[in-house]
Parts: structure tokens; C-alpha cells; sequence
């Protein structure tokens, strides 16, 4: 076994049930398979057994895709890139209609989440993702309005995903141990997004702000993004008292909306 690298949050999933119940997700006979983060190929094989048409791994540590390419030498249907999936392309990607894995590493997870999310390109080249989150970050990513966890990540994800299914697992099923449980959670791509917002990058700047003084009113952050911000706030019925926290997504992407169309730069 080669020695693990705590740097790349390497953490494998060893526990068969739950390997498999990740690859009855979906109906993965013929189909197109993103998988980021494969490691040493537990799922991979699993996801393999369902007679998939192609699978795509990306995997950061040479090691493991020397490893991988041995391993699965026989086959045929398979490519793997040595990539670090930060860096990676995805918007030249040739799948179509792809379903992506990934058991993320802890420390980047939502950036990897978040390079999804700003593709160029919607509708995307894939269908779902099912991706393995630490289950702190899964809650923040599924938080609504008004609870503790409620933040950018949940705002960010629901732009132009629908979460539909999630479910929790255990620590004890991972080598080595991890501190903590993880969750995986299930996105689909809205085809239709009821915001116009010319760049996430955007919607990103927007509620970076506003969660920056998460406990404070919003009068502060929207004084410091609009000239005339009690006019625009009384213009999108927000009320100024309010909290970060209490906003909607809605809200979120109807700020950036006017943020953008009203050419105002702070």
C-alpha cells in the first residue's frame, strides 16, 4: 500500500455497501463517468462493473495513476490524467451528458464544487454529480435562510444546482479513519436558471461581502456596493435591518442581477 498524503486530504472509501449504494445512484450502464479523485480504485471498480461506455479519472498523486493504470490496464473504455482538477479544463471536456463522482478532499472540496458551478458553457456537459463532502461543509452546502449554517456556499450551489438526495456515512468506513463523518450529496444542473447574471464571479464578489459581517445589518454591505443604496435596497424590497443570514438565495442573485445591470462598482 502506498503511503498516504495528509496534504491531499487522501481518504478512501473502503466499505463495499456503501460503494455500492453511491453506484446505484444511478443507472450507469453505457454511460459517460467523470470521476475525480479515484485514489487507489475502490469505486472506480465499481463503477466500471456497471458496464459503463466511458470513464474519465483524474487523479492529482502520480502515484495513484500509475497505480490505476496497472491496475485496470485491461481497460479499454478508460482514460486517466494526472491532473490536479483545480487546474484542469473542464469546459474543453469531449463528455457529454456525464455523470461526475468524486470523494473530495476535505480542504478544497468547495472549490472543486465551485469550478462546476462557474462553467461557461449551461446546460453543462454533465447530468449529476455525486460528490462526498465532509459533512460540516455538506450542511452548509444544504443550509436554508435563517439557520446557523446559512452562507455563500448554499447560495453559490443552489444558483444552478437542484440538490436531490443526500445521505450521511460513517467515518469508520474510510482508510485511514478520518476525524469526522462525511456526506454525500446528489446535484442536478437546472436547465433553466430564472436569474440573469452575466458572470458567477459576480454573485460570488456580492455575498462575499454581505458574509463578511454576517451579524451585522446589511445596510453596511450594501452602502458599500451601490452610491445610492437605500433607494436600490426600498427597489428590491430588502429591508435594510435585515441580516445576511435572512436573505433568501433569491434575494442573492436579485442583488447581483441589478448589481450588473446597473454598471455600479464599488
Amino acid at each position: 500500500m502506498l503511503k498516504l498524503k495528509k496534504s491531499l486530504g487522501q481518504n478512501f472509501l473502503i466499505d463495499k455497501n456503501i460503494i455500492k449504494k453511491i453506484t446505484s445512484l444511478d443507472d450507469l450502464t453505457n454511460q459517460m463517468v467523470l470521476e475525480i479523485g479515484p485514489g487507489s480504485g475502490n469505486l472506480t471498480e465499481s463503477i466500471i462493473e456497471k458496464k459503463v461506455k466511458k470513464i474519465v479519472l483524474i487523479e492529482k498523486d502520480q502515484r495513484f495513476s500509475n497505480l490505476l493504470a496497472e491496475k485496470l490496464e485491461k481497460e479499454k473504455n478508460m482514460e486517466i490524467h494526472n491532473k490536479d482538477i483545480l487546474k484542469y479544463n473542464l469546459n474543453s471536456s469531449l463528455l457529454s451528458n456525464a455523470i461526475i463522482f468524486g470523494n473530495l478532499p476535505y480542504n478544497i472540496s468547495t472549490q472543486i464544487l465551485v469550478k462546476f458551478i462557474n462553467l461557461k458553457k449551461w446546460p453543462p456537459f454533465f447530468k449529476k454529480i455525486i460528490f462526498m463532502f465532509q459533512k460540516e461543509v455538506a450542511d452548509r452546502i444544504l443550509a436554508k435562510p435563517n439557520t446557523k449554517g446559512y452562507g455563500r456556499i448554499a447560495i453559490l450551489a443552489n444558483f444552478r444546482l437542484d440538490i436531490v438526495k443526500n445521505f450521511t456515512i460513517s467515518r469508520n468506513c474510510f482508510f485511514p479513519k478520518p476525524s469526522v463523518d462525511s456526506k454525500i450529496i446528489v446535484f442536478k444542473p437546472k436547465l433553466k436558471v430564472d436569474y440573469k447574471i452575466a458572470d458567477i464571479k459576480n454573485l460570488e464578489k456580492i455575498t462575499n461581502i454581505f458574509f463578511s459581517s454576517k451579524r451585522k445589518m446589511i445596510n453596511k454591505p450594501f452602502s458599500k456596493i451601490f452610491k445610492d443604496y437605500q433607494s436600490v435596497a426600498k427597489n428590491l424590497k430588502m429591508n435594510l435591518h435585515s441580516r445576511p443570514s435572512e436573505l433568501s438565495n433569491n434575494d442573492y442573485y436579485k442583488l447581483t442581477e441589478y448589481y450588473e445591470k446597473t454598471n455600479l462598482r464599488y
